[in-house]
């Protein structure tokens, strides 16, 4: 049997970040350098992706099922090249079946979307990490109410996936206070960053009780005003089964600090 893949929780930077000028100039660079060179950690080229972004909610967990997914430009008041970009990566029906069938299998209420396609949480990151769009993606979404232990236990239902060639990846931000960035934080995200890494690093049991318990965490509610970006890693994160984290990357956005995990 081929060995499993990893779990990720990445960060997809803000807007069409890598495929426009940045003000200040360079600020996205190291962040896009890194995701150019994601795949060639991989010990094996995936099968298909699951990805689970930030900016897909929905009252029930959803599923995409389109085979042909188009670019959802979910994002406002950028320059008009970045309304053109293009990511014609493959969905898989079969794979959205199979996720499906997990998450019912643990009890959980799940649907098909046939319609949705890719957010920018997903396409303009993997533009970077898989350019050339050949491997399926499918998306599925957070559920409304945003409680972490469920997307927690959403992961372990997904774990299978990792023995079948499946990647899974949670795309969001693990500093997410829009006004921080622009206004300073004065420290937040550093001291939310050092137990985020200390909490996705533990023994795997530790693990999810601390992250369950992300609200209680310093400076919890002023990294993350709201928890929607932050949520990815709660399901990347309870696919790990016994898999211990690491950081895999940080840097400073802003002045801000982020950071990235793998586990397995």
């Amino acid at each position: 049997m081929p060995e499993k893949l990893p779990t990720f929780f990445i960060p997809h930077g803000g807007g069409p970040c890598f495929f426009m000028e940045s003000n200040p100039p360079g600020i996205w660079d190291k962040l896009a350098e890194w995701l150019r060179g994601m795949a060639a950690a991989l010990d094996r080229e995936p099968q298909a992706i699951v990805a689970i972004s930030g900016h897909w909610e929905d009252d029930e967990f959803s599923v995409m099922g389109n085979a042909n997914p188009p670019l959802l430009f979910d994002y406002y008041g950028f320059p008009e090249h970045t309304y053109k970009l293009t990511y014609p990566a493959p969905g898989s029906p079969e794979l959205a079946q199979r996720v499906s069938a997990l998450l019912a299998g643990a009890g959980m209420g799940v649907r098909t979307d046939t319609q949705r396609g890719f957010d920018h949480g997903v396409f303009v990151p993997f533009k970077l990490m898989f350019p050339e769009a050949r491997i399926p993606v499918i998306q599925l979404s957070l559920k409304s109410g945003l409680d972490p232990a469920t997307h927690i236990a959403v992961g372990h239902a997904l774990r299978p996936l990792r023995e079948e060639g499946v990647l899974i990846v949670g795309s969001g931000m693990s500093y997410h206070n829009l006004r921080g960035f622009f206004s300073g934080s004065q420290g937040t995200a550093d001291s939310f960053d050092e137990w985020l890494t200390a909490a996705a690093c533990s023994a795997p049991a530790q693990r999810e009780q601390r992250l369950a318990a992300w609200s209680t965490a310093p400076c919890a509610r002023l990294a993350h005003p709201r928890e929607e970006h932050l949520l990815p890693l709660m399901v990347a994160a309870g696919a790990a089964g016994d898999d211990v984290g690491q950081r895999i990357f940080n840097d400073r956005i802003m002045g801000e600090l982020i950071s990235a995990y793998r586990f397995g």
